[in-house]
């Protein structure tokens, strides 16, 4: 399923257009959320096993990858974006960056022993297609890895929700609607406007189940490093969880009914 507009048609997801802003507010480091939360969540999923090489679905300006050669890993980056692609170019030259959709992966079955999607599912229409490519090109043995905004906190994009402010202008609670319709959103700040995907959790678990896939780690990371007002803030209403799901080296055996 595509976003589309009231008549129907498709419309571009924002991303070619926003790609100077995006380089912009990313930096270095990221912006609050990479740098602070899921960043160091990150870095401690990688450090509890050594992994060879591995596939960065939405890799954007290529920080993750820089990343991954910080633990010895040979990453290749895929994107859809040609802009986003030059900058990871420009700042890592001697990095694998290359042209593609997360929905139709030019790589052969059992390619890497670890596939990261960071950010990335919210950004992909057929997000079921991908995920079952995303466990294709994965060893058996091998780990998908996952950030992905909250559920509930995309179910909180949109006109009358989000957050309510009491008398004093200060945040009151969060609202949500419509939280089982699967939906597109259009969301837009610091000259950034792009389609981000409102999915139930369940969408994404049935998904993953059905490529075979097994959950190993499901965490929804707090900021590490930051003033303790931003932490406190922060866990009134996280916004990331981070899933690592395993490719079983084997399918299990079934005889007369039974499994094992």
């Amino acid at each position: 399923m595509r976003a589309s507009n009231a008549e129907g048609r498709p419309v571009t997801n924002g991303w070619r257009e926003s790609a100077a802003a995006w380089i912009a507010e990313m930096g270095e480091h990221g912006d609050f959320g990479r740098e602070f939360i899921l960043d160091p969540a990150l870095r401690d999923r990688l450090a509890r096993r050594s992994f060879a090489r591995a596939l960065d679905v939405g890799c954007g300006e290529g920080r993750l990858c820089r990343m991954l050669r910080e633990f010895g890993v040979e990453a290749v980056g895929i994107d859809p974006t040609e802009p986003l692609l030059d900058e990871a170019r420009r700042r890592d030259p001697t990095g694998d960056y290359r042209h593609g959709r997360a929905e139709e992966l030019a790589f052969d079955d059992e390619s890497f022993d670890l596939v990261i999607s960071c950010l990335t599912l919210i950004d992909i229409d057929d997000a079921s297609r991908a995920i079952a490519e995303m466990a294709r090109v994965l060893r058996p043995g091998g780990i998908l890895l996952i950030a992905n905004l909250t559920s509930f906190g995309t179910a909180g994009i949109g006109e009358g929700l989000g957050w309510a402010e009491n008398a004093e202008g200060e945040k009151a609670h969060f609202r949500i609607d419509n939280y089982l319709q699967e939906k597109p959103l259009r969301v837009s700040w610091r000259g950034i406007s792009v389609t981000n995907w409102h999915r139930p959790l369940g969408s994404y678990f049935s998904a993953l189940l059905g490529a075979g896939l097994r959950l190993e780690h499901f965490s929804e990371p707090t900021p590490r490093g930051c003033a303790p007002d931003l932490i406190a803030s922060y866990e009134r209403m996280p916004y990331f969880l981070l899933m690592e799901w395993s490719k079983d080296r084997a399918p299990p055996r079934v005889e007369a009914g039974r499994s094992f």
